[in-house]
């Protein structure tokens, strides 16, 4: 018995085992691909309906976003099968009126274009939905839709009115951008001189109304005292739906380290923009140099369109853009993480309001996967590249919400900027 045990052993012995197929390593392409796909891309910025708007005539004229739009004349970066290939989850729709228009005329071209942003849901009922809480947008990821939110980006956009301001918010907008490129009668632009200090008392009565309502304040545009006067007023999560890291790029529109620093302790979200000018200072003086040039180009050709266009096109030439990589953007995001935390980063391109301009590898909606590669090999975990694509920002909608609902009882705001900041002696 024992001899045939041997024997029988010797025998397995020379058999030679099954290969076992070693399971094959993950790229990390195909990682980020699994992580988009549980956490979809929540982009706080795409001005998609100011092109329909201008491009477009208030969709008076064809446009099919279930075709390739930057195969168009006038290229776009967003359509809807680009949209799904970049695992976008939820956008927020810019709608955006310039600073100088004001009064009646404000509340009109704002009602215009949310307009514009309900009509593109409804052609697209397969592939879009209005989305009113973070609840929703999960709902709506869930079904393989794109939750669609508005963003009103400027506050003169609401003419010194709560009430337009909540309309806006009864017509789906959930955040509202305090002031634009110049200083409006209640708060200071980042882009502008200097005319309240931060904030009107009528100012911090608006953030009192938009937390009370449950609508995000949103801090890009406005000048950094703007910033640290709204951290210090608001009881809801602020964001900052499309800036970047001054520390790395020395703009206006970026946000200063000591804003980051009062992130942690507010939960907000930085939403890092893709525009190049917002991101790397050679791009800039770039940037800077082609207006000179435009500039004097149009000075010495006056009423010479056809020279004008020829010396346009030969400085260019001999002065190409400077190359702006999706590692910058990373810079960026990374800067962030370090000042603040990875809890306060976030993802706003300014997709079609960047002039098609964006850094290599973010050409359009289908290439946010990109950056998340970038991040992957520079270390980052999943849990925090899902934390960046959209975890970030639902998670303090959610307190948002929290915070309108503890407001409920209190009173709409319902005074004027005369009776706020302007009081009768």
């Amino acid at each position: 018995m024992k001899t045939a045990i041997v024997l029988l052993t010797g025998a397995a012995s020379l058999i030679a085992a099954p290969a076992v197929a070693k399971p094959k390593a993950e790229t990390v392409e195909q990682r980020v691909e699994r992580v988009l796909s549980a956490s979809p891309v929540i982009d706080g910025h795409n001005d998609l309906p100011g092109e329909i708007r201008e491009g477009y005539d208030l969709w008076r004229k064809p446009l099919d976003l279930n075709a390739d739009t930057s195969a168009l004349e006038h290229k776009l970066q967003t359509d809807l099968p680009r949209m799904k290939k970049g695992h976008v989850g939820a956008q927020f729709w810019s709608v955006y009126i310039p600073a100088t228009t004001t009064g009646p005329q404000a509340i009109q071209d704002t009602l215009e274009e949310i307009d514009i942003v309900h009509r593109m849901v409804d052609r697209y009922p397969g592939q879009l939905e209005m989305a009113g809480t973070a609840a929703d947008i999960r709902r709506i990821e869930k079904a393989g839709k794109i939750a669609s939110l508005i963003g009103v980006e400027g506050g003169h956009q609401m003419a010194g009115s709560g009430a337009a301001l909540r309309s806006y918010y009864a017509l789906g907008a959930r955040y509202m951008t305090l002031t634009h490129s110049v200083n409006n009668e209640w708060a200071d632009s980042a882009t502008d001189d200097p005319a309240h200090n931060g904030l009107t008392p009528f100012g911090r009565a608006v953030i009192h109304e938009m937390n009370r309502l449950g609508m995000f304040v949103d801090l890009s545009h406005v000048s950094a005292e703007t910033m640290r006067q709204a951290l210090a007023t608001t009881k809801a999560p602020v964001i900052f739906s499309h800036s970047s890291a001054r520390a790395l790029m020395d703009h206006p529109r970026n946000v200063p380290d000591d804003v980051l620093k009062l992130l942690p302790a507010n939960g907000g979200v930085v939403m890092v923009n893709f525009y190049p000018a917002f991101l790397s200072p050679a791009y800039r003086a770039w940037n800077a140099a082609s207006d000179a040039e435009q500039a004097r180009i149009k000075n010495v050709y006056s009423g010479q369109p056809e020279r004008r266009k020829a010396a346009t096109e030969a400085w260019e030439a001999a002065n190409p853009a400077p190359a702006v990589p999706v590692s910058v953007v990373a810079d960026h995001v990374e800067h962030i993480r370090k000042i603040a935390s990875v809890d306060n980063i976030g993802i706003g391109s300014d997709f079609d309001g960047i002039n098609g301009t964006s850094p290599q590898g973010l050409e359009g909606v289908d290439k946010y996967p990109a950056l998340f590669v970038e991040l992957a090999r520079r270390g980052w975990s999943d849990a925090d590249l899902a934390k960046v694509s959209g975890g970030n920002l639902l998670r303090a909608m959610e307190r948002m919400e929290q915070v309108a609902a503890s407001m409920k009882n209190e009173p709409p705001l319902n005074a004027t900027i005369e009776q706020l900041d302007k009081p009768t002696p």
